[in-house]
């Protein structure tokens, strides 16, 4: 009976000892930036965030993009053409203490939208490693994600996470809800693993 408890509390220890092991992950200080006009990418920041810990943080402008949609498209659109970087509102301090800064946007007019270039031309990420992420009405990522590389050039870039959002123009807003968002959190948690941000549990 001794000999039989024994064993039980040897295999014990040793599973417990092999799970802590394979979750271990270094310490990594993370800043999560997004831009968000419907929510869309908003909800994926705050995914990120629930799986990997670290600050959020919304890109607001000085002077906001108007209301209306057909409006804030010619806006863009003229911004784009003439490489303009509207003025951000959004101030981040001790940019240097970051390791990972992840940056979230919605594709529009199929580029990166002139916010988050504002905020990649203002703050020096060399060294960092930067990790984009994409709400897009399905039409996909367009050159956003080859952008963020170009404006990136001493910083390490890895794979983006993009995935359908709203579609304004249609009148569909906020869709990170219901069966969509609980299957969106799946796809962003397996991202992260794929990319190595967080460990595979080789017990699940």
């Amino acid at each position: 009976m001794k000999h039989c408890i024994l064993l039980c509390l040897t295999f014990a220890i040793s599973v417990f000892s092999g799970c802590s092991n394979a979750q271990s992950m270094p310490d990594k200080k993370i800043l999560i930036v997004y831009l968000s006009r419907t929510n869309n990418t908003k909800a994926v920041a705050e995914m990120i965030q629930k799986n990997l810990g670290g600050t959020v943080v919304a890109l607001e402008l000085q002077k906001p993009y108007p209301e209306n949609y057909q409006q804030i498209v010619q806006q863009v659109a003229d911004e784009n053409a003439s490489g303009y970087l509207p003025p951000l509102k959004t101030k981040i301090d001790s940019m240097e203490k970051y390791d990972v800064v992840f940056v979230g946007f919605p594709t529009w007019g199929m580029q990166l939208p002139p916010p988050m270039k504002s905020f990649l031309h203002q703050y020096n990420l060399s060294g960092k490693t930067v990790i984009p992420f994409n709400t897009n009405a399905g039409y996909g990522v367009g050159s956003g994600f080859q952008t963020v590389k170009q404006l990136c050039p001493d910083s390490k870039v890895l794979e983006g996470f993009y995935t359908r959002g709203g579609i304004e123009r249609d009148g569909i807003m906020y869709v990170m809800q219901g069966n969509n968002a609980v299957q969106v959190s799946n796809e962003v948690k397996k991202w992260l693993q794929r990319i190595g941000q967080i460990s595979r549990n080789p017990y699940q």
